[in-house]
């Protein structure tokens, strides 16, 4: 019986993580991305846990004991927010940035909520074997989503950045502010509502329904918004294509023309 409750355990905090892969894996239209690349980013998430650690480890001792590392401001933003989302912005740039397969809009979506659910799997199944089935659940509906939510906003402008390279610092540092901002906002309200009276507590915890909202709400937008500029990567890059075919009808291999192999990074 023990073995089947522990089973249950790992089911129920994998299960959401494997939901939101197939969700966005299904949300990219144009090129899908090869397995072997969204692993990468998957362990890489996975591997965002201990650095993540290493570097909440070395704040804290900085710290010590002064107030603010007593608040709940420093261990929503300080000790979550800040440092998992730059791991996770860490993880992306070395596994992913100068990844081949990185070539269109929606990759960067698609790259970093599996980061993020990299690391929201392992953080899942620690919670839920230290706290139960409960706390499961409601971290499938909660928790999870937002990783996959935060690495969206951070997906979606680190395309931004990956495709107009004449603003890539304003797209990065926006990405990973967005994100850090909505991560420890997120965990925030979710932490002071145990110190705070019934009354207001409860308002708290609404004005957090309300957010977790705005922010399923902004990162559909952000998705969708990728999408169409992956179509119009995928129409420009035919149009280019077929533009050099009646090139090189005309004047041949040794034309003045470079050959650009729109192909490559095919995956289909």
């Amino acid at each position: 019986m023990a073995f089947l409750y522990y089973l249950l355990l790992l089911g129920i905090a994998i299960l959401p993580v494997v939901l939101l892969m197939v969700f966005i894996y299904r949300q990219d239209k144009y090129q899908k991305e090869p397995v072997k690349s969204l692993i990468k980013a998957f362990i890489g998430g996975m591997i965002a846990i201990p650095l993540d650690i290493i570097i909440v480890t070395m704040l804290d001792l900085a710290l010590g004991e002064t107030f603010l590392a007593q608040t709940v401001f420093f261990s929503a933003f300080m000790e979550a927010g800040i440092p998992e989302e730059l791991c996770k912005f860490i993880i992306f740039m070395i596994f992913i940035w100068r990844d081949k397969n990185f070539d269109e809009y929606f990759d960067g979506i698609v790259y970093a909520s599996f980061i993020g659910l990299g690391f929201a799997c392992v953080e899942n199944i620690e919670y839920v074997f230290s706290f139960g089935f409960s706390t499961g659940v409601v971290r499938a509906l909660i928790s999870v989503p937002g990783h996959f939510l935060f690495g969206v906003v951070l997906g979606y402008f680190l395309s931004l950045a990956k495709f107009h390279p004449e603003k890539r610092g304003t797209y990065m540092l926006t990405g990973l502010l967005l994100a850090m901002t909505a991560h420890g906002l997120f965990d925030w309200m979710l932490m002071i509502t145990q110190y705070l009276n019934p009354l207001i507590g409860t308002l708290i915890y609404f004005v957090f329904i309300w957010g977790d909202i705005k922010l399923w709400k902004l990162g559909l937008k952000y998705i969708n918004k990728q999408q169409e500029n992956s179509r119009k990567q995928a129409q420009e890059a035919k149009t280019a294509d077929l533009e050099y075919q009646i090139r090189q009808a005309i004047h041949g291999y040794d034309s003045e023309y470079k050959h650009i192999d729109w192909g490559a990074g095919d995956r289909r």
